[in-house]
């Protein structure tokens, strides 16, 4: 694992192959880039690189609150100038549920380095905005108008943190409690403003101005609804949906490892990459090249 100093954190990451295109993962939630580690292994035998990498809050990177209107945002910024920084000019950019938001973002404000995309569990409707509105952000203002920074650098999340940077803790504990409140509510307005957009975050007309090839893979829970995929794919006008053998169930969240297994999920990527890559269209840019 590697760190690099950008935008004022540090954000650790690794890069897996050593040839090919470059390949961008990010996973969902505020969860670490460890899990896609499989994932990341079995694209590199198929002939690409990897970057992995821990988002700003997230993993073993800083904990540091930048004043922008979304969180995803943020992390999209960071991830252009840790491209930048790793001097990766253009790249397949991809992610799950929460990271799928920042790949998409990211492709909207950057399109010039985004050769494809790769959304999996796209996140939206009403119940998946209250839900994560209310895990990632009102339970932190809660927490620090009831019993201030002390209370939030001691929830599960945050000790985590600390326990991977001791530092973080001087961070959170030197952080007014009232201006932690108002990024966080600033954050959560902006999640929550999405609840009746295709995907949280992202309008009909964001998705209609990406050209780039996208392969979209629905989640099948109440949080990644199979129709909001569907919708996203069918608004974008290089749009592949793709069903792995996924149906729709009856439960609020469903964990990572329990929706889709690492090789299906990586044969469907790979598949469609190298579909892409024979064609005469803007996915040449994905064709793995040997010896790169």
């Amino acid at each position: 694992m590697t760190m690099a100093v950008i935008r004022g954190a540090e954000l650790h990451y690794e890069l897996i192959g050593d040839r090919g295109a470059w390949i961008a993962l990010s996973p969902g939630g505020r969860r670490g880039f460890q899990e896609l580690r499989p994932l990341a292994n079995l694209l590199a035998a198929a002939g690409y690189r990897v970057l992995l990498h821990d988002r700003r809050n997230c993993g073993r990177t800083s904990v540091s609150f930048v004043d922008d209107a979304s969180e995803f945002m943020v992390w999209a910024d960071d991830l252009y100038e840790l491209l930048r920084h790793l001097k990766i000019e253009r790249a397949i950019v991809g992610g799950f549920s929460s990271g799928c938001r920042m790949s998409l973002l990211l492709a909207g404000k950057h399109p010039e380095i985004v050769t494809a995309l790769l959304l999996m569990r796209v996140t939206g409707g009403r119940f998946a905005a209250r839900r994560l509105a209310h895990k990632y952000y009102t339970a932190y203002i809660d927490l620090a108008r009831q019993a201030g920074m002390a209370a939030v650098a001691a929830d599960p999340h945050y000790a985590a943190a600390i326990a991977a940077d001791p530092r973080n803790r001087d961070v959170l504990l030197g952080m007014p409690a009232g201006r932690f409140i108002e990024i966080m509510e600033r954050w959560r307005d902006s999640l929550e403003a999405g609840a009746d957009m295709p995907a949280l975050g992202i309008t009909a007309d964001d998705l209609r101005r990406l050209d780039m090839p996208t392969c979209v893979i629905p989640g099948n829970d109440a949080t990644h609804p199979m129709e909001v995929g569907r919708a996203v794919a069918g608004l974008l006008s290089n749009g592949t949906l793709l069903e792995p053998g996924l149906a729709q169930q009856d439960a609020e969240f469903i964990d990572m490892e329990a929706w889709c297994d690492h090789r299906t999920l990586a044969q469907v990527l790979i598949d469609y990459l190298k579909h892409h890559a024979r064609q005469a269209n803007p996915a040449e840019a994905c064709r793995p090249v040997a010896g790169q």
